[in-house]
């Protein structure tokens, strides 16, 4: 029950929030297309600007799963506050929104909320990607690999800095090598 009052607090949080884009910048803009079936899977959570259920996330994964109505079940794990903290389990539903190329997506924790979910940044290989939103409150880093170089740290956080973000807010999410 717990958990179910916190998404519902999240969705309804995050929604009023991403109604109101901040700092006048222009809308972020999504890439210009995403296969889903290649996007889906498993994605770590490098780096992020975090919601409040995240800030003592270690080992976060963001889980895909593309549905045969086309909305996409989605798992979010993560340890709360260390490598062997208490395992914390989220599934909000992703609705892809029509005629983005399947960039921006509603995040649904609770019913009849939806979060503004962009996909800014999206290698050609789909090994990493940045989710943004317009009110540029959160974000998030990932990548297949729970690991990667400094070189495209750095890379992906002036991607970041580029999209409006206050880098400085950045949190690297502590991930164990499998």
């Amino acid at each position: 029950m717990k958990n179910k009052i916190i998404c519902l607090f999240v969705g309804l949080f995050t929604s009023l929030i991403g109604a109101c884009s901040s700092q006048n910048l222009p809308p972020v803009k999504p890439v210009a297309e995403v296969n889903l079936n290649e996007f889906m899977g498993d994605w770590y959570v490098i780096a992020c600007i975090p919601t409040f259920i995240e800030t003592g996330a270690y080992n976060a994964i963001e889980s895909y799963q593309l549905e045969k109505d086309g909305s996409i079940n989605t798992t979010f794990v993560f340890n709360e506050g260390g490598f062997n903290g208490p395992k914390k389990r989220y599934n909000p539903h992703g609705f892809v929104v029509e005629n983005t190329g399947n960039a921006v997506w509603g995040m649904q924790f609770i019913w009849p909320f939806k979060s503004e979910y962009i996909i800014a940044y999206l290698d050609k290989d789909y090994t990493s990607t940045i989710i943004a939103r317009n009110a540029r409150d959160y974000v998030w880093i990932m990548a297949r690999t729970p690991v990667i170089t400094d070189s495209h740290y750095q890379e992906l956080t002036t991607a970041v800095a580029n999209l409006g973000y206050d880098v400085s807010k950045l949190r690297k999410v502590p991930q164990q090598k499998h």
